[in-house]
């Protein structure tokens, strides 16, 4: 039924989720709880403040390649999410899911929101984090409610999952110095941590920020006020923080995460 006028705008949590590409023998309604549970798992209790938020989720299954947001120029109000699993694998569903969810979340998918150096790091470490965080709601979730009868136990391998990547990821952040200082860490290896991606430097600060949200839930409702000026992460870090902070002040949302990272890598204000 089309929405009518008095309808309220859909948001990233009520957004309807259609399932595209090659799903193999996997039932496409089994796919799509999993992907509706994570949804559920990372935004549900937070608030949506991004004036951004898509009318439809796509999440298209393919072959090969990376995981990653598809920058569509079709005129739509689409996040067109894609990812890369293996049969029934539903931890790596919700993890790549999660993940790409998080850059929706950050306004990273309207055709504009190329990734771009130097701060585009900083973007994929939140968003790690963020389906992290997404992931241990969901295995708490799943052992108490799963969303396949007498599949409680899968639960745990959920949280198993997850508790490889954070165990891999504080192994890096140790070898690389960020346990002891942040801002130590970021003047030491500023050249190598601000090429874009998920690299090795944002995996590390991916276990910091996590702590973060644990810490308090609510400051991950800043990443909603994300990206919303000219040059995106295009642009220092310095002057990204305090674009962010601004971009929260307009959206009446809290800035305690970028205040929390400013203070923590030593940014000047």
């Amino acid at each position: 039924m089309p929405q009518s006028s008095t309808d309220p705008s859909p948001t990233l949590l009520s957004a309807p989720i259609e399932l595209a590409g090659n799903w193999g023998h996997m039932l496409p309604r089994a796919a799509e709880q999993v992907v509706a549970r994570m949804r559920h798992a990372c935004l549900g209790g937070l608030r949506l403040v991004s004036d951004r938020q898509p009318a439809r989720l796509r999440v298209d299954e393919h072959g090969s390649g990376q995981p990653a947001i598809w920058l569509h120029a079709d005129g739509t109000s689409m996040a067109w999410i894609i990812v890369d699993i293996g049969e029934r694998d539903w931890s790596k569903l919700a993890y790549q899911f999660g993940h790409e969810l998080g850059h929706v979340m950050a306004n990273s998918w309207q055709p504009d929101a190329k990734p771009a150096p130097p701060c585009q790091w900083l973007e994929e470490a939140m968003v790690e984090a963020f389906s992290l965080w997404g992931l241990g709601r969901l295995a708490k979730d799943w052992k108490k409610n799963p969303p396949f009868a007498g599949d409680n136990a899968f639960g745990n391998a959920i949280a198993d999952y997850r508790k490889n990547i954070i165990r891999g990821y504080t192994a890096l952040a140790d070898s690389q110095g960020l346990t002891l200082d942040a801002a130590t860490w970021f003047a030491a290896h500023r050249s190598e941590i601000e090429i874009p991606g998920l690299n090795p430097f944002a995996q590390a600060m991916s276990v910091t920020i996590l702590a973060e949200y644990d810490h308090a839930p609510h400051c991950i409702e800043a990443l909603g006020a994300l990206n919303r000026w000219p040059g995106r992460t295009g642009i220092p870090i310095v002057e990204y923080l305090r674009r962010w902070e601004q971009s929260c002040r307009e959206l009446h949302a809290s800035p305690q995460l970028p205040h929390r990272l400013q203070d923590l890598l030593r940014i000047p204000q």
